[in-house]
């Protein structure tokens, strides 16, 4: 072997060390990537998995609305008689209101006099006449 093939030699050797750290580091790469893709494997699968059960609840869910729209439907259709006579009732009660004020109205006197005190009852005897004018005296007496 001459000079310059031991050269060549030395030159590869040295660039084979300097490529073993690389490849170390290019190794660990490779694991974690192996390790991720399990994990990205596995959390695919959880999303699918989720991804069915929201399908299912929807699916639930529109059928529940149906169901209440269909129910809504039945009590509105079995409510707009009883709303109908229940506007009737309110109609006759307003025509009949109106009738007895017009009857009250028709009943009162034009001219209201001014209300007068209650006349005290008949008295028995001398001593209430007496207390009675006592009392009257004293409530003149006292303004």
């Amino acid at each position: 072997m001459t000079m310059l093939e031991w050269g060549l030699q030395l030159v590869l050797l040295l660039m084979l060390g300097a490529a073993i750290p690389f490849a170390l580091r290019l190794e660990r790469a490779l694991r974690e990537i192996r390790a991720d893709r399990s994990a990205m494997e596995g959390s695919a699968q959880g999303l699918g998995e989720a991804a069915r059960m929201a399908e299912a609840a929807m699916v639930r869910l529109r059928a529940s609305a149906e169901l209440a729209g269909r129910q809504v439907a039945e009590r509105t259709a079995t409510a707009e008689p009883l709303r109908d006579d229940l506007r009737y009732l309110v109609e006759r009660a307003e025509t009949l209101a109106d009738r007895l004020e017009g009857l009250v109205r028709a009943g009162r006197p034009l001219t209201q006099e001014a209300p007068r005190a209650p006349e005290p009852p008949p008295l028995q005897s001398q001593a209430e006449r007496d207390l009675l004018r006592a009392i009257t005296l004293g409530a003149r007496a006292a303004r």
